[in-house]
């Protein structure tokens, strides 16, 4: 149910970041005026607040409103593509994992990194390594685990946004919203047994503790043996909020997530035309032309016993909301965070297979050890102010606000001792074979960076009908960074990034809007420079990398169109993004100095659709056609060169999930997910293969308090490359059965 918390809002001071704010922004209405004056008494406000329980959050595909680009703006008055991924959606497919939700937007792919750090491509531009993934508007740590389990939906922005969110966000911003405590007692738990010995329990406990504030508490346990690529994940969430509908509303939440799992690194695929293979093109040939053909079944398991992937998050975070009236609040966030990875995985290839003929039980593999281990802390504080004024006899909307991000991390990129282990063969795998931790402990990166960043976007009502749409970022970015070379840079960036557009919305269920915005993403994105050969290392030796960041851009025009009386909402856009001086090597450079240099394009079409068609059929679907992808300026003469298309952007991915009521007890739903083919990051001349995989799931309510639901994903069997990289791949989840009981009390 939807609960509207009508109450008598008490006056009370402003607090510091609300009143340096507040004189930014000039007088916002006479009842910000009142307050400031005690003696005076404050008409009543009525401020909606969603307290409705977690099963009715559930309820829908559809979100018209979102955060995604500050404040709480409806969908429809954002000049981007914007995608929402409910809580209902991925509790409908069971997405306990992040990569699953990731999956299921369109435009999204993923690289295979050379030691299993999963790098997340929208439109062919990195997201993870550039640290575009966000919880609750704050930045996520890149290279590390994320569950489900505290999520109450995903939200995807697409495209240039670097006014918003800073340095990085070529391709887009991916947000986590996590679950927040609500005015009711409710609990839920929820189990889920499955294929590969899949185990998993979920709580989400829920308790008013007085008139205005609440705790709520998540907590999972997941363990699956998936056949030797063994999962182990343990978390917990908590969260209390206090001051609920009132002025001024706090929360403290502390989340921790740690998994101890075992992880299927790589496996070597093959060329369709017969060519010659070992690990792949990189060992065996660049020059193989064709089609990635993966061999291997996606259950097999052939690394090592001893492998195993450890990683944890840990964050505390402090929100306070300061409401002035019923449109403008200013939103202040602080969370300190510790991160942490540590890997030793297996590369596998073949060792001697010269066709593809030859391959069979009996055909010979190798394994090749890796090691990373990867730490940071990351301490955020952030203030975000949204609300109307009037000015020039015109209504405006404003977002502004001040962040400062300040991050210490290190990195060992251990080395690992040449592995001699009896033969394994592709008839034999998890063969339970072993070996003592081979790494040679070797220096660490190290890197520390501060951020500090200051915006405004105002939307200017020139009409009932007409808005446009005109914001700034003004960004010092500065970074020390020390390599395993103990090769040093200091380094300092100013940075200025626009945001410009238009909407025309004739009427209250039609929007028409063009934008253009911008990003940079800096050198340090990734926590790695290329110093160059001509620097000698040494501890007095500091120096300035005069790379300048790379700047990108994107064009969009579209329409959204609320349809099935205001059940649905339907997203169509045209946009073209573009890295218009991509870094290169300067060929011509002893030093292999890098050079402004490069261009690339991505120019295509999204399509969005999610809500109700008929009381008892519910879809989600969303679509990423991107015909014309090209790198139009490079300095490079061999892979990926000028006028290829770039790795990793498939001309189409697209997502469906479909429910419908067939009884008043039953539910049944089926989705499709599609990706064509896509070159790996380096090689031009070969592709995968495309892929379709079919999920089903059919629920059964055994009461008010109890739903038991059947699911079945890759309903096929369907073998496919999931993963990408140059000299190997990770195979996409086999079929999987799972069965879950959901119960409320």
């Amino acid at each position: 149910m939807f609960t509207d918390n009508t109450q008598q809002i008490p006056s009370k001071l402003l607090p510091l970041a609300a009143v340096m704010l507040a004189g930014t922004v000039g007088s916002v209405t006479p009842l910000q005026a009142q307050d400031m004056t005690a003696e005076k008494t404050l008409k009543t406000v009525t401020v909606k607040d969603n307290a409705e329980s977690p099963t009715a959050a559930k309820e829908t595909l559809l979100v018209k409103k979102t955060g995604i680009a500050k404040g709480n703006q409806d969908i429809k008055d954002i000049p981007q593509t914007v995608t929402v991924l409910t809580e209902k959606l991925m509790s409908d497919q069971n997405m306990d994992d992040f990569r699953k939700v990731l999956k299921s937007t369109a435009g999204v792919t993923f690289l295979a990194g050379e030691t299993g750090e999963e790098d997340v491509r929208m439109r062919g531009f990195s997201l993870q390594q550039a640290g575009d993934i966000y919880v609750d508007g704050l930045r996520d740590a890149p290279l590390i685990e994320r569950d489900t389990f505290n999520l109450d939906r995903v939200e995807v922005l697409k495209g240039s946004a670097s006014m918003l969110f800073g340095k990085g966000s070529t391709g887009g911003v991916v947000n986590q919203v996590n679950k927040q405590p609500f005015l009711m007692d409710q609990n839920e738990i929820n189990v889920t047994v499955g294929s590969g010995n899949t185990r998993r329990l979920t709580g989400d406990f829920n308790k008013q503790t007085g008139e205005d504030s609440a705790l709520r508490i998540n907590a999972l346990d997941h363990k699956a043996d998936n056949w030797g690529a063994r999962i182990d994940k343990k978390g917990l969430a908590g969260a209390y909020r206090w001051g609920i509908g009132e002025r001024n509303e706090y929360s403290v939440s502390l989340y921790h997530l740690e998994t101890d799992g075992r992880p299927l690194y790589a496996q070597p695929w093959m060329v369709s035309n017969g060519g010659t293979t070992n690990n792949g093109p990189r060992n065996s040939g660049a020059n193989s032309t064709g089609t990635l053909i993966p061999v291997l079944d996606a259950k097999n398991y052939y690394g090592m016993a001893s492998d195993y992937l450890r990683s944890e998050t840990n964050h505390l975070t402090f929100t306070h909301k300061h409401r002035f009236n019923q449109d403008s609040e200013l939103k202040t966030s602080v969370r300190a965070g510790h991160y942490s990875r540590d890997l030793l995985g297996s590369q596998v290839g073949f060792r001697n297979l010269t066709q593809l003929s030859g391959l069979n039980g009996s055909t010979e593999l190798s394994r090749s050890p890796k090691a990373r281990y990867g730490d940071s802390e990351l301490l955020q504080v952030q203030s975000d102010y949204s609300g109307p004024f009037q000015w020039l006899g015109r209504k405006h909307s404003l977002i502004a606000g001040l962040d400062f991000y300040d991050e210490n991390a290190s990195r060992n990129n251990n080395h690992t001792t040449g592995l001699s282990n009896p033969v394994i063969t592709v008839g034999a795998p998890n063969n339970g074979v072993g070996v003592t931790d081979p790494r040679i402990k070797s220096p660490s990166l190290f890197f520390k960076s501060q951020t500090l960043g200051a915006y405004a976007q105002d939307t200017l009502h020139l009409t009932e009908q007409i808005k446009l749409v005109g914001g700034v970022r003004l960004e010092h970015f500065s970074v020390d960074y020390r390599d395993v070379q103990n090769y040093k840079v200091n380094k300092s960036e100013t940075l200025a990034s626009p945001r410009l557009g238009a909407i025309w919305q004739p009427d209250a269920s039609t929007t028409y809007y063009t934008s253009v915005g911008t990003s940079y993403n800096t050198s340090g994105d990734t926590y790695s420079y290329g110093v160059g050969t001509s620097l000698a290392p040494g501890n007095a030796n500091v120096t300035t990398l005069n790379t300048p960041p790379e700047k990108s851009r994107n064009f969009e025009v579209g329409g959204k169109f609320e349809l099935f009386e205001g059940k649905s909402l339907l997203g169509v856009a045209l946009f073209h993004s573009e890295k218009y001086n991509e870094r290169n090597t300067d060929v011509d450079s002893a030093a292999n100095q890098y050079l402004l240099s490069g261009k690339r394009h991505a120019t295509g079409m999204e399509f969005n659709f999610a809500g109700r068609i008929t009381p008892a059929w519910e879809m989600f679907y969303n679509h990423t056609w991107i015909p014309d992808a090209r790198i139009d300026v490079s300095s490079a003469t061999g892979n990926m060169k000028e006028g290829d298309r770039p790795g990793l952007t498939p001309k189409h991915s697209a997502s469906l999930w479909s429910t419908y009521l067939v009884a008043p007890m039953w539910r049944v739903g089926a989705g499709l997910n599609y990706r064509s083919g896509q070159t790996p990051l380096i090689n031009s001349t070969i592709t995968t293969q495309a892929f379709t995989t079919v999920d089903a799931m059919v629920e059964r309510t055994l009461s008010d308090n109890a739903v038991l639901k059947f699911n079945v994903s890759n309903v096929s069997n369907k073998l496919y490359i999931d993963q990408v990289y140059s000299s190997f791949y990770v195979p996409g989840a086999p079929r999987r059965v799972e069965l879950s009981l959901k119960t409320l009390f």
